[in-house]
């Protein structure tokens, strides 16, 4: 496979799996559905299901295998098919829905931790299947356990569709009612995107894309813990130094990644796909992007300084990552949820970290406003005009950006929302109370940048 260790270099990744958090966060398997379609939704939704059953019936039993041969934690394995509107086109909601839930047993029966894929893409505009599956979104979410959606609603070639920009921003609203019970638990399964990418193995963005093979095996990588520690090591180093070690510690955790993902590979008979550099954090104390920033030199995340930080962090973790693995793919930089990182958290609940802030720093690492709790009586244009800016953002900078938002029911600014697991918990942050209405209500299509005439 073109790899060989030093000794150093196993014992240094020793130290990275049990003491520094270091993981593999999901090995995640592409599978094509396009060939899936029936007569009707039960006839469709039976093939999907023996179709994942079939490909991806090994899925967890090699990845435990691999974490025992190689000591190396897998914390998820997961699945994404082809976006479902595409394969229900024509079909209404209830057939949706239907679907939905032949995924969710599928996705149960080979014990994944979730599936991604009901999905649409309608950066440009709406076919029928579209409309159905984000109509069936927030029942099928209040349903299911496992199932993540995601919709594309703007791309730097397209521009941004604000009819969907305006119908997601109700979607997630009636998501969040549905789940009331469970803090509004939908959302968090939920993801608008703007240039949203085919390869993406991280939850809840994960879909497999048109242009992907029938099946493949996707890596996204970790290790916030790392990265952490090394910066800690050198309380003296100028920026740019700083930036070398970063880079570093990427290559190494990346070398690690691509490792896995080619044993996976071979083992399951499926091509592999790319590692996603991305460094992920979660719940855990030690494991926070936030703490790296605050291991930078700044007082906490959210001081001036923060943008300029995490733009460098998100750089080197790409340039290492690059020089490691010729299958880079995927969102590749730092992600900054708010309920997956205890630092983040820490930082909304001292004032330090706003939403204005978090919208800053998203022009500059991956994804976006990713689960950010907000007061359950948000409207659902202030909700919707969120995510324009989010997607202006990634229209303009040619750059992958999303939105995960979760009004949380009968809360407000201040209150905590509690999902478990990975998800977390969150504040609830302010909002900007100011109206949006007659902005969101001109709906019609923002046009794509210059930059995007660029053949």
């Amino acid at each position: 496979m073109g790899f060989s260790f030093s000794k150093d270099e196993i014992l240094e990744t020793v130290t990275m799996l049990q003491t520094e958090n270091l993981d593999i966060r999901t090995i995640t398997m592409g599978i094509n559905i396009l060939d899936c379609r029936g007569a009707d939704a039960q006839t469709t939704g039976q093939k999907i299901y023996d179709k994942i059953i079939k490909y991806a019936q090994n899925l967890v039993k090699v990845g435990e295998d691999i974490e025992k041969q190689f000591g190396i934690p897998i914390i998820n394995k997961r699945i994404s098919v082809t976006p479902l509107a595409m394969v229900g086109d024509g079909m209404n909601p209830d057939d949706m829905k239907k679907l939905g839930i032949f995924l969710d047993k599928a996705a149960a029966e080979v014990g994944v931790n979730f599936i991604g894929g009901f999905s649409a893409l309608v950066h440009k505009g709406f076919c029928r299947g579209d409309i159905s599956l984000i109509d069936a979104i927030p029942e099928t979410l209040a349903v299911t356990e496992r199932v993540c959606s995601s919709v594309n609603v703007g791309t730097t070639k397209a521009g941004i569709n604000m009819d969907a920009v305006y119908k997601m921003g109700k979607t997630i609203k009636n998501t969040a009612e549905l789940t009331a019970d469970r803090d509004g638990l939908g959302c968090a399964k939920l993801v608008v995107f703007c240039n949203a990418v085919e390869d993406n193995p991280f939850m809840a963005g994960a879909f497999h894309g048109v242009g992907e093979p029938e099946t493949v095996i996707n890596i996204g990588i970790s290790g916030p813990g790392v990265v952490l520690n090394e910066i800690n090591k050198h309380p003296e180093y100028d920026l740019g130094r700083l930036a070398y070690v970063i880079k570093n510690t990427a290559f190494k955790i990346t070398r690690m990644g691509e490792l896995v993902g080619r044993v996976a590979s071979e083992r399951l008979g499926v091509p592999f796909g790319i590692v996603d550099l991305s460094l992920a954090p979660t719940p855990a104390i030690g494991d926070s992007v936030a703490e790296i920033l605050k291991a930078m030199g700044l007082e906490d995340v959210g001081a001036p300084g923060t943008t300029a930080a995490l733009a460098m962090l998100n750089d080197a973790v790409k340039k290492g990552g690059a020089m490691a693995s010729s299958y880079v793919g995927g969102l590749s930089g730092a992600f900054i949820p708010v309920s997956e990182d205890a630092g983040m958290i820490d930082a909304v609940n001292q004032g330090s970290l706003t939403i204005e802030k978090l919208e800053a720093m998203t022009c500059v690492c991956s994804v976006g406003l990713d689960m950010i709790a907000i007061p359950g009586d948000t409207p659902a244009e202030t909700i919707a005009a969120i995510i324009a800016d989010e997607a202006a953002i990634g229209m303009i900078n040619r750059k992958t950006t999303a939105v995960r938002i979760i009004p949380a029911p009968g809360k407000g600014e201040g209150e905590m929302v509690h999902f478990g697991g990975l998800l977390g918990q969150a504040p609830v942050m302010k909002v900007n109370t100011r109206s949006s209405l007659k902005f969101v209500n001109r709906q019609g299509r923002i046009p794509a940048p210059i930059h995007a005439l660029n053949n």
